[in-house]
């Protein structure tokens, strides 16, 4: 069985950007294992860190299991995601316990430090993983993956890069007929729109997925579409087993 996974750096950030092409695969009998690097701890204006982190690992849970998937929290703390060697054996370990065909990220650029990194160490992990002399230091280690999985990043918050400037789709996927699960996978991180509203003064958690949806849809003429962008980079996997999976279970 094709197995797929969905990682990125915090709770909701799978719902905002991938959660309607995971229906779909999961709807085709395809495995689906989602993760997030951090449980979301700096995310409340009125909780301890430890206490948002337990609503937040709870709301992600929830929402996974409207996909009949698996959540996992890495437990990196937010604002504190490194690019270090312990890191890149975390992450590593995590993929050859899961063992995935398919990876699903956080793209290169994007508007925090949190979701490029998770992209690097993501990346990174997808390299090292098959390699057998690459020593995770876990207690009960996994074997080594049997290849580079293939790797795809999801769209920017926005689809715009640091400056401003939109980034191309190298794929847009039609989620039009799942989209309204996809809100309601989003509409379980209730904490997260509290916080936004409150740090941000934005009250349109759910209008955003929404518009941006809709904007990424009608450039393939759909009402709701999600972005991605496959790495093809040496030594990757270059052809596109995701849309081949895609057709495969729309069939």
């Amino acid at each position: 069985m094709t197995t797929v996974l969905a990682i990125h750096a915090h709770p909701d950030d799978i719902e905002f950007q991938c959660a309607g092409t995971l229906l779909r695969l999961a709807e085709g009998g395809i495995e689906v294992h989602v993760a997030t690097m951090t449980p979301g701890d700096c995310g409340s204006a009125e909780l301890s860190a430890d206490e948002i982190a337990d609503v937040r690992r709870s709301e992600a849970a929830r929402a996974a299991a409207l996909l009949g998937a698996e959540y996992r929290c890495l437990e990196f703390r937010d604002l504190s995601i490194c690019f270090d060697n312990p890191s890149r054996r975390r992450v590593a370990e995590y993929l050859r316990c899961v063992r995935p065909d398919i990876v699903l990220t956080a793209p290169p650029v994007d508007y925090m430090p949190d979701h490029e990194v998770t992209s690097l160490l993501v990346r990174d992990a997808c390299f090292n993983a098959p390699i057998p002399n690459y020593l995770t230091g876990a207690d009960d280690p996994a074997d080594p993956i049997g290849g580079i999985p293939h790797l795809y990043y999801v769209d920017a918050v926005e689809g715009v890069d640091w400056y401003g400037e939109s980034q191309p789709a190298g794929i847009v996927v039609d989620v039009s007929e799942v989209f309204e699960r996809k809100l309601e996978m989003l509409a379980c991180h209730e904490s997260q729109r509290s916080w936004l509203l409150k740090q941000h003064g934005m009250d349109e958690y759910l209008e955003s997925c929404r518009r941006w949806g809709g904007e990424r849809g009608a450039e393939i003429g759909v009402a709701y579409g999600e972005a991605f962008r496959q790495h093809r980079g040496h030594p990757y996997p270059g052809d596109d087993r995701l849309s081949q999976l895609l057709s495969a279970v729309a069939e």
